[in-house]
Order: structure tokens, then C-alpha cells, then sequence
């Protein structure tokens, strides 16, 4: 048997039989088998029972005080509970989630830094806040009405507001969307309608200038087709004989040559006449331009009066686009930016031209502003009064900071974006538009290139941002805490 087994065993019967000799013989000592158990117990007690080290002191400044049944009852200054008892200081070694850069290094525990996480110990607790979400933040560590701990807010954490943190699931659920701010060329087309017109300087009419009678008109009707120098019509004008008459009596006079050409008579029916020395019965008016007949008043045996139209004939070389533009899309249309027209007589064939005039002046109804677009036909398929559509290219060549246009929050009175700033982190910025175009937008002020925007989901974050910022500034400001409290 062993001295432990043997030293239990012996304690034992002692205690039995020590109680009942004590009991009979009261003022007799005990004999001396106890006095030999007390020194065998004092010998091989430490293989028993090894002492106890004694608790490390705490270390540090009382960073709070605590309800002295251990209750989640907390205190900045000392208290005392109704019954009068004193709170419980919290040394700053007694909470490892307080932040340890102030504690001695010669003093401190290593097993105890070692037990805080490595981010707990470089950082601060400002404060601790609601766990949902509600504004109520408190200064030490505390549980809500569900028994729900206060989550910490450390130093440098949602320095900003507005910035909002979004768990990886809470981004694939709600499914946000980003996009790099990259330099590119906008451009947005003005879409607007049109018709097509003659252009009023390739305008002609065929007309006398004096009192006379139609002879003979060539066999030539509205909208054919003449080329310059064709016979139209021939005349008989008495006053034009008479001029004629006076050239071959005065052979070399020049006022009789000048009268024939105010009558509008042509030089080479001038020369014609001082080479023959006769007068004709009748004058040929010839087409004085390549064109399309737009009008025929001229009628075999007719009388015409001075400045009476016997044809008019248009040059459908080169028509006129009208088109009526917007009031609000005016600011963005510039003379001399290139048109694309369609019209609708001609399926699957475009036709492109230039601005050429914006009229100075706006319709007081429909709010818009005629623009003149000159556009070649050298086929002649293009005639006038044609509907067209026309589409500008509005826009400059130089590459501008541009997102998309999903990306821009228009609040009537701001435009922000939203700019993804890595780890779930999301942060407004308020920005300056320009010009639009091609699904993107100009960012004239408030971003730089390389940037990461939100184009998908982004009203929810801002709801959220706008959310977070409203309660943040309901809650109590982290700044009325004491000093060195959490």
C-alpha cells in the first residue's frame, strides 16, 4: 500500500474513531497514531492538493464599472446599487476588446495579448452601436431589449456616413453592378423629322419684259427634265422688233444694243441679228439652267405681259433638309455637324449631308427650331417634299470622363454616383454632368479615370446610404464619451 493510500486510509479511521473517544474522554489528548498522521498529511500533501498560484493583479486604468452581481449593468463613474453596494471597477487587462498600445509592454501578459485577435489589438473601440441598425449607441458594452450584444465600431471604421458596407451575399442578391470610368467619345443623336425642299438659289423662271405673244412652246411639260440651253418657248414682242429694227438701222450704235438686253433678249440672238442684218418674226427662249420643270404657264397663241412666268425650273442637284429640333436639344446642334437622313420613299438607303443654317428664331407653338441641312442628290431620287428623318450627330471628337448613364442618381437638384470602393464598401460622390450620348455621360466634375461606379442596383444602396446617414445623425455622437472610455 501506498503513503497516500495508506494516509487516506488512516485520516479516515481517525475521524471515526477520533469523534468517538473524543466524545467519552473529552479532556484526554489524542494518542499518538494522530499526532503521526498530521506530519504524514503535511509531508504528502502537495501530492494531493498543489497550492493555488496566486491571480495576477489587474493592470491598467478602470475603463468602466460594472454591476457587482456580474449583471450587464454598466457605469463611466462609480456607483453604487440601491442596496449600497459599490460597483466593480473594469481594468483596461480585464476587457481583452479594448485596445492594449497604451499598456506597458514590461508589464503586460503575454498569454493574455496573445488571447485578443491581432485586429482587436490595433485598434480602437470608439463606441458600440445597435445591433438593428436602430439610433442608439453606447459607450460601453451593453445587449438590447432581445438580448442581443452591441456590435464595436473601431477607430477608422465608417469614418463617412454615407459610406455603406455590403456583405458578399447582400451584393449578389441585391445584384450590384459596376463599371470602370473610362475616357471615350460621346455622342448623342438628335432624332428629328424633316422634309425635303428646293433650294431657293437654284430657283429660275423663264419670263418676258415686255408685252408679248406666245408663238410656239416646245413640247415640254411640268416636272420633265431640261438640260441648259433647250428651246422652250418662242415669242413675237413688238417692242423687241422695234429695238431690233433701230441695231440694223444704227449698225454700231450701243444704245440700241443695250435696249435689247434690258428686254432680256439673248446675246447670241443679238449677234445673230447684227450678222444677217434681219429681223425675226420670233424670239427662242432657251432654259437658262439644268433642272426639273416646276411649273408651265406658257400656251400657244397666249398674251403675256411684262414679268408674266411662262416656266419655272428648279436644280435638284442639291435639296434642303428642314428639320425642327427641340428647344432643349438645341444647345447641343452645331452648324456644320454632320446628318444622316432616311427617308421613307427609299427603304435601307441613308443619305448624309451638313448643317448649314439654324434659323434664328423659335416656334411660339411647337417650341422647336428649324435647322437647314444641304443635301447632294446627284441621281435626282431625292425630290422636294419628301418626309425625312433626321438624325445629328451631336458631339465633339475629343475623348471625355465618361460612365454610363445607369450610373448617375438625378435628383432633381444633384447628380451623384455611387463609387465602389472595394471590400463591400460603398460611398456617394456627387458629380458634374455634360454632354450625353451612346448609353454613356460626360462627367465634366467629380471623378477621375479608373474609377469603379455602381450601374446596377445603385438607388438601393443609395436608399440604404441615405438610411444609415439619417439614423447615424439621430444617434448620441461618439464624442460625448469620457476620456479613455471605449
Amino acid at each position: 500500500m501506498s503513503r497516500s493510500a495508506w494516509l487516506v486510509g488512516t485520516l479516515a479511521a481517525l475521524a471515526a474513531g477520533g469523534a468517538g473517544y473524543g466524545a467519552g474522554h473529552g479532556s484526554v489528548p489524542l494518542p499518538a497514531l494522530l499526532d503521526r498522521a498530521r506530519t504524514e498529511f503535511a509531508l504528502w500533501l502537495p501530492e494531493i492538493a498543489p497550492p493555488a498560484q496566486p491571480s495576477s493583479a489587474p493592470r491598467g486604468p478602470v475603463v468602466y464599472y460594472q454591476d457587482p452581481d456580474g449583471k450587464s449593468v454598466y457605469r463611466l463613474e462609480p456607483t453604487r446599487t440601491p442596496d449600497g453596494r459599490d460597483f466593480r471597477g473594469v481594468h483596461a487587462s480585464q476587457d481583452v476588446q479594448f485596445d492594449t498600445d497604451d499598456e506597458d509592454p514590461a508589464t503586460a501578459d503575454p498569454s493574455e495579448a496573445a488571447a485578443v485577435p491581432a485586429d482587436a489589438s490595433r485598434r480602437r473601440i470608439l463606441y458600440y452601436r445597435n445591433p438593428m441598425g436602430l439610433p442608439d449607441t453606447s459607450p460601453v458594452p451593453k445587449k438590447d431589449s432581445m438580448g442581443m450584444d452591441y456590435l464595436p465600431v473601431y477607430a477608422g471604421e465608417e469614418t463617412d456616413p454615407s459610406t455603406v458596407k455590403l456583405s458578399p451575399g447582400k451584393i449578389q442578391r441585391t445584384g450590384v453592378r459596376t463599371a470602370t470610368v473610362t475616357r471615350q467619345v460621346v455622342r448623342r443623336p438628335v432624332r428629328v423629322p424633316g422634309t425635303l425642299q428646293l433650294d431657293e438659289r437654284r430657283l429660275t423662271v423663264v419670263a418676258t419684259r415686255s408685252d408679248a405673244f406666245v408663238d410656239h412652246v416646245a413640247n415640254v411639260t411640268t416636272g420633265d427634265r431640261v438640260r441648259k440651253d433647250q428651246p422652250l418657248v418662242s415669242i413675237y414682242s413688238p417692242e423687241i422688233n422695234a429695238a431690233a429694227a433701230q441695231l440694223i438701222a444704227n449698225p454700231g450704235f450701243d444704245g440700241s444694243r443695250r435696249r435689247l438686253q434690258n428686254l432680256n433678249v439673248p446675246d447670241e440672238v443679238i449677234a445673230d441679228m447684227e450678222r444677217t442684218r434681219r429681223v425675226p418674226m420670233a424670239i427662242t427662249w432657251t432654259a437658262p439652267r439644268d433642272g426639273v420643270v416646276l411649273q408651265r404657264a406658257a400656251i400657244e397663241g397666249m398674251k403675256a405681259a411684262a414679268g408674266d412666268t411662262l416656266f419655272r425650273i428648279g436644280d435638284i442637284s442639291v435639296l434642303w433638309v428642314l428639320a425642327d429640333v427641340p428647344e432643349y436639344d438645341l444647345g447641343s446642334v452645331k452648324i456644320g455637324q454632320p446628318v444622316t437622313v432616311r427617308v421613307r420613299a427609299l427603304p435601307g438607303r441613308t443619305f448624309t449631308g451638313k448643317i448649314g443654317v439654324i434659323y434664328p428664331q423659335v416656334n411660339r407653338d411647337t417650341r422647336t427650331t428649324r435647322v437647314r441641312i444641304e443635301l447632294p442628290n446627284p441621281d435626282g431620287m431625292l425630290l422636294p417634299e419628301m418626309y425625312a428623318e433626321v438624325e445629328i450627330a451631336t458631339g465633339g471628337d475629343t475623348p471625355v470622363i465618361a460612365v454610363p448613364e445607369d450610373a448617375v442618381i438625378d435628383t432633381g437638384t444633384r447628380q451623384v454616383v455611387l463609387l465602389d470602393k472595394g471590400d463591400g464598401r460603398f460611398a456617394p460622390a456627387e458629380v458634374t454632368l455634360g454632354a450625353r450620348g451612346n448609353g454613356a455621360v460626360e462627367i465634366r466634375k467629380g471623378l477621375e479615370a479608373g474609377a469603379q461606379v455602381v450601374t446596377s442596383a445603385n438607388f438601393l444602396i443609395d436608399a440604404e446610404s441615405n438610411l444609415k446617414a439619417a439614423l447615424q445623425s439621430l444617434a448620441a455622437p461618439p464624442a460625448q464619451t469620457a476620456e479613455g472610455t471605449p
